[in-house]
């Protein structure tokens, strides 16, 4: 299972913010979605932890599972 903190992309006003999950204050702050994706998957990486990817109304669009899965697909 993933051992740092999930990191979120989420809506800010008009701008995009990444916030580490639990976290009330966000770790960074940036003008567009595609750089905020790039600092959480990084980060993520970094951590082996997930990274959630919210759209403009806030709901999960898309979700990234960095590190050791414990559930490898089969095949």
């Amino acid at each position: 299972m993933a051992k740092g903190k999930n990191q979120h992309v989420v809506p800010k006003g008009d701008d995009w913010a990444v916030r580490g999950a639990g976290n009330e204050k966000a770790t960074k702050i940036v003008s567009t979605q595609k750089e905020a994706i790039k600092i959480a998957r990084d980060i993520a990486i970094n951590q082996g932890s997930e990274m959630f990817i919210h759209g403009e109304n806030g709901q999960i669009r898309e979700r990234n599972t960095y590190g050791k899965d414990n559930f490898p697909p089969k095949g």
